[in-house]
């Protein structure tokens, strides 16, 4: 017997045995929240969203885009636009007015759920349907649909079908749309699940941007098994300790930005003489960039949470490999121990990893999606030979995979990938910029963060200040570099390619890895 993977089936579950159980604690402060609410409630607000969507004459394969900070609507859209069949289209609501209109047309989206905080810069953009998410507006696709009344219309799952189109920078300057399926979506949830232990017990803390890889696949995970899911709009690392201590939280997932935030606060509150929550009690899940061993070492000594390290990217949905302490580590000193876990990890269940010739790390498995929305190009070059190919470089230390560099040119930044080649065809707009080369430098609190190297047009005259504005205008915020340096020339090769390898060494000499 094979019954089709379909996302929806992990809010079926929940609220068929624990209909009574408190499934969302939505951001009371937020303009459109859903408040605190069963798993009864979000399956009928679910279940409403698929009737409404149905009524307007939304097919089912017909995109949705969502513009939001993480939210109760946003976990309630995993299932009530996925789960009936229709493809969820989560957009990074810091892009500019132009990036986000472009992934709206571009996927081809026939409804836009916008959060209000965002109507403005959105308002431009043409769509047939559009919903601000005010409980004013949005008020027809998230009433509750009781169980009783009938519809939505049911959808003959297949698991090969698209669930979400996730849009990442890469490393060209138009955002490519991953196609992930409900297979690589329901898979990756049910085995990053089993590797951080989920349980009924767990009270998930969203300081993940919801739309980075749909949570990482962890909204459906803790879903399916009766958690509970608390929504941190916005990263603070005073109110991350508040909702922990509030709401008994045991599940952080975030990039390492967000543990830089923690730490601090924590600092803060010791120096007061007040307790720090969620000893023995928390594990926090990193990815994005490995952390620096010493704050490894601080989130398990200060805080007294479990640290574990996951590698992945959007198109493997995302996880590959998985770094969590194992027994045979327990007589190894804190030092050696944060060391080991700063390593991307051993492969997860049912994912094969390997290092080509060229340092390239090289994947297979069922987390690895479907290819790029319209664009068959950059598809089988991706996949190229029967494997993923990651543009991260690396090598093995016995079974662990050890991230030394970055063969794409994408800078992570606080866990948002940066297209070094966008941010430099930007500055190339600029009259005073002969040549622009833009890298990632290690950054204490961000991991890395952008740095363009510059070569100004003879008598042409031009300040910092003056090019970091100019991008501003152009880009969002945060793929606007952070720092600029004027030369005379940029290392090239013979054939004029520049070697931005040798552009970044004078930054990560002191750095093991290449990346940070």
């Amino acid at each position: 017997m094979k019954v089709e993977m379909n996302v929806g089936s992990f809010l079926d579950r929940a609220a068929e045995v624990f209909p009574d159980r408190l499934a969302l604690v939505d951001d009371a402060s937020a303009p459109g929240s859903l408040g605190r609410i069963t798993y009864a409630e979000l399956n009928m607000r679910a279940r409403g969203m698929a009737k409404a969507f149905d009524d307007m004459g939304v097919g089912q394969g017909e995109r949705v885009a969502l513009i939001s900070p993480n939210s109760g609507k946003f976990l309630a859209s995993y299932y009530g636009v996925s789960g009936y069949g229709r493809i969820l289209v989560p957009i990074n609501y810091r892009l500019n007015e132009n990036e986000l209109a472009y992934i709206v047309g571009h996927s081809g989206a026939s409804v836009l759920m916008v959060d209000p905080e965002y109507e403005s810069i959105t308002k431009r953009i043409s769509v047939k349907y559009r919903f601000i998410l005010d409980n004013v507006h949005d008020k027809e696709l998230f009433s509750p649909l009781p169980n009783s009344v009938k519809g939505p219309r049911e959808w003959q799952a297949n698991e090969d079908e698209t669930c979400s189109i996730n849009y990442t920078s890469g490393t060209t300057a138009r955002p490519k749309g991953v196609r992930m399926t409900h297979r690589n979506a329901w898979m990756n949830a049910v085995v990053f699940g089993w590797h951080t232990g989920v349980n009924d017990r767990d009270v998930l803390l969203h300081t993940l941007p919801m739309f980075h890889c749909n949570g990482w696949g962890m909204p459906y995970a803790v879903t399916s098994m009766g958690g509970t899911h608390v929504i941190q709009r916005k990263i603070d690392g005073e109110d991350i300790l508040q909702k922990i201590e509030r709401e008994g939280v045991t599940l952080l997932c975030g990039a390492p930005a967000v543990w830089a935030s923690v730490l601090d606060a924590a600092s803060k509150r010791s120096e007061e003489g007040r307790e720090i929550p969620g000893r023995d009690l928390v594990r926090v899940v990193a990815a994005g960039a490995p952390p620096p061993s010493r704050t490894i070492e601080r989130i398990e000594d200060e805080l007294g949470w479990e640290f574990i390290q996951i590698y992945g990217l959007t198109e493997t949905s995302p996880l590959l490999t998985i770094n969590r302490a194992i027994k045979e580590w327990e007589h190894l000193d804190r030092v050696e121990k944060s060391r080991r876990l700063s390593w991307a990890g051993v492969p997860a269940v049912g994912i094969q990893i390997c290092c080509d010739s060229t340092g390239e790390v090289l994947a297979k498995g069922n987390h690895i999606f479907a290819g790029y929305w319209e664009n068959q190009a950059a598809t089988d070059e991706a996949l190229a030979n029967g494997w993923f190919h990651t543009g991260d470089g690396g090598h093995m230390e016995g079974p662990y995979l050890v991230i030394s560099d970055r063969k794409k040119d994408v800078i992570i930044s606080g866990g948002e990938n940066v297209s070094s080649v966008e941010v430099e065809d930007v500055l190339y707009q600029h009259p005073a910029v002969a040549e622009a080369a833009v890298i990632g430098v290690p950054d204490e609190k961000w991991g890395e963060t952008v740095k363009a190297l510059v070569v100004l047009r003879p008598q042409s005259e031009a300040t910092e200040e003056e090019l970091r504005s100019f991008c501003k205008a152009k880009l969002a915020g945060y793929k606007c570099p952070t720092s600029i340096e004027f030369r005379e020339e940029l290392a090239r090769t013979a054939t004029g390619k520049l070697q931005k390898f040798k552009l970044r060494e004078p930054y990560w000499e002191r750095f093991e890895r290449k990346v940070n």
